[in-house]
């Protein structure tokens, strides 16, 4: 091993040699390099050589020769500068191409090392695109012998074929030679699709950059200074018959004109149509495949190509009529409430189209998730009409959507197939109809059943109860008060704190101001924290309800709640910083009791914290700003005394 990387050391003498006579690096920096390389070589000669030793050798050598570009620049400017000649100091040397020879060689020790690493090999094609050093083709022609199942291989090679040689019958034939390997390729096909599509109208750019009218492949015979004088003097040559010479020329052009631009678009009608058929006859059940199809068909201009878009669309609906996610697609093809267009005619009669889309579609597949599919679209659609309803003695114009969603709604549910958010959606929309007694009934039935663990339905369920119980009066009844703390109690008592967070705020901030039903809701949460436990970060439950009894009732009562929590087995972390920051604040203006009640809880916390290193940071910090020195002092030997990492608890990190 040692012999073989002396051998490479040794081919590098006459580059450093040349670096070191132009002035670009000196004898030390030399001498650097050569140990650094030493090193980068003896890794890759281990016996296992990592991915990353052949990395990280390539960074450090892309890194050198960027800096051998700067400082050649830099001793060339101070030439100039100086008078001198720099041609024949400054030509090109060895020193100017061994680095890139010697990344191109790691490259190709890491990529023979590891062969079946793709985007290695795709990092090695970049960098010799990029430098243009002439291994191209080469490395192309591995990476393909090794991965000619990758489709991403093959088109790179024909997108440099085509865009770096100009060679389209190779590209060309790259791409064919890869659909032959990856025939079930949908990017394969779009792309070889596209490519004879850009050459295609390579060619009609072309021929407008040699002087032809609007694209066409007629040459103009008269000459552009000839035509402009003529254009300029025009009135000289007026005569009894030139308006009807002009017209039959013009129309002669104009014919001559369009029977150019048929026969371009004609070609590449003729390309979409045989790719396309090739294509479908590979994947016959690819529905994205003849999606992007069409979206390549509504950006070109091709002659028939209206007759095209709907032969692919009948064979779209002969393959896919039981695929509830192609009539959502081919409904949403004539209106998308996505788009967020201004409504206007247009715009009304494509939302028409597509409500007839869609009941075709649930006629021919009256399934659940057809059903959903059509609810989402109603929605948006209602939505979007009233955004854009300005206040006016018209009727709204989405009052003829409304029927048809809530009957989408009802069938969805009837048939099971509803989820979390359409739910939500259909309890929601019957809040903005005022429906406020079948928004309710409608969330208890679902709140009762399928999603009975559904929090987000549980919240929208308590929030409907609230707004009904208060919309006759501002405070509700003592019936309505039971009634909701018993929804509260069913299901705050089933599920976990973490789960139901904003249901508990909900709840303590509906009864913050009734303290019987107050504190029964701090019972329930104390049996769920002695079931469940503390949180250690984020939302505690326990800080929460110290924080409405201090908004409430004072620090007094706060500070007896927090100590009840704490008496608990497992209070968590989130609890003692919010407790702490209470009595720290409380210390900061002057109370001296805080300032002891803050160092129970630190020490409190540190029993069951005590590896928490922020803990004892913060600790710390409080007596160096509120206490004297001793106590500090004490603080800081005492974690350095627990800590295993003494170094972590240097005093300015303090």
């Amino acid at each position: 091993m040692a012999d073989v990387v002396q051998y490479r050391l040794e081919r590098m003498t006459n580059e450093l040699n040349d670096l070191e006579q132009r002035g670009i690096f000196t004898r030390r920096e030399i001498s650097e390099i050569v140990k650094k390389r030493t090193k980068f070589e003896y890794r890759l000669k281990r016996p296992s050589p990592l991915k990353e030793d052949y990395l990280a050798y390539i960074d450090y050598e892309t890194q050198l020769d960027s800096l051998r570009r700067l400082r050649k620049q830099s001793v060339m400017r101070e030439l100039q500068k100086q008078g001198l000649k720099t041609t024949k100091k400054m030509k090109k040397s060895v020193s100017d191409f061994a680095g890139i020879m010697r990344i191109v060689d790691i490259y190709r020790l890491a990529v023979m090392r590891f062969k079946g690493d793709i985007e290695l090999w795709f990092r090695y094609l970049e960098f010799c695109r990029q430098r243009r050093n002439g291994r191209m083709k080469k490395v192309l022609a591995d990476a393909i012998k090794f991965h000619p199942k990758v489709p991403g291989v093959w088109i790179y090679a024909a997108a440099w074929e085509f865009d770096h040689n100009l060679n389209v019958e190779a590209a060309r034939a790259i791409m064919q030679n890869g659909l032959r390997v990856c025939a079930t390729s949908e990017d394969l096909w779009i792309e070889y699709l596209r490519m004879e599509l850009t050459f295609l109208n390579k060619l009609k750019a072309r021929k407008v950059a040699l002087g032809e009218d609007e694209g066409t492949f007629a040459r103009d015979q008269i000459s552009s200074d000839k035509k402009q004088w003529r254009d300029e003097n025009k009135d000289l040559f007026m005569s009894l018959n030139d308006e009807g010479e002009n017209n039959e020329r013009s129309d002669d052009e104009n014919g001559k004109s369009m029977k150019k631009i048929s026969k371009f678009q004609e070609q590449g009608f003729s390309i979409l149509r045989t790719i396309y058929a090739g294509a479908v006859e590979a994947l016959p059940s690819s529905f994205s495949l003849r999606k992007r199809f069409l979206e390549i068909l509504e950006a070109t201009d091709l002659v028939n190509s209206e007759a095209i878009r709907k032969e692919i669309l009948s064979n779209m609906k002969r393959a896919f009529s039981t695929e509830p996610e192609y009539w959502n697609w081919l409904a949403r093809l004539e209106y998308n409430p996505a788009s967020r267009e201004d409504i206007g005619e247009d715009v009304t009669s494509q939302i028409e189209k597509a409500v007839q889309v869609y009941e075709e579609a649930i006629e021919v597949l009256p399934t659940a998730i057809m059903l959903n599919h059509y609810a989402k679209f109603l929605n948006g659609v209602v939505t979007l009409l009233k955004l854009e309803n300005k206040p006016s003695g018209l009727a709204s114009p989405s009052a003829g959507y409304i029927p048809l969603l809530l009957r989408a709604y009802e069938k969805v549910k009837t048939m099971g197939y509803i989820d979390e958010d359409l739910a939500c959606q259909h309890i929601s929309f019957l809040l903005q109809l005022g429906r406020l007694e079948e928004a309710q009934k409608l969330a208890e039935n679902l709140c009762c059943g399928i999603f009975s663990n559904s929090m987000k339905l549980w919240l929208l369920r308590v929030s409907v109860g609230i707004r009904h119980f208060t919309r006759d009066s501002i405070s509700p009844s003592k019936a309505d008060l039971l009634s909701i703390f018993e929804l509260l109690k069913d299901v705050l008592t089933r599920v976990s704190i973490s789960e139901a967070e904003d249901l508990w705020l909900m709840a303590l901030k509906f009864f913050a101001n009734q303290k019987h039903y107050f504190d029964k809701l701090v019972e329930i949460s104390v049996r769920s924290l002695t079931k469940y436990g503390g949180s250690e970060q984020g939302f505690s439950l326990s800080a929460a309800i110290v924080h409405f009894v201090l908004q409430k009732d004072g620090v007094p009562h706060a500070r007896e709640m927090y100590k009840r929590f704490i008496a608990l087995p497992h209070p968590g972390l989130a609890l003692y910083r919010a407790c702490i920051e209470l009595e720290s604040n409380l210390a900061s203006i002057g109370d001296k009791d805080s300032l002891v009640n803050a160092r129970k809880l630190y020490e409190s916390a540190l029993k069951a914290y005590d590896q928490d290193l922020s803990l004892w940071r913060d600790y710390y910090l409080m007596e160096t700003k509120m206490g004297t020195s001793e106590t500090a002092s004490a603080v800081h030997w005492q974690a350095r005394k627990i800590l295993k990492d003494t170094t972590a608890l240097v005093t300015p990190d303090l």
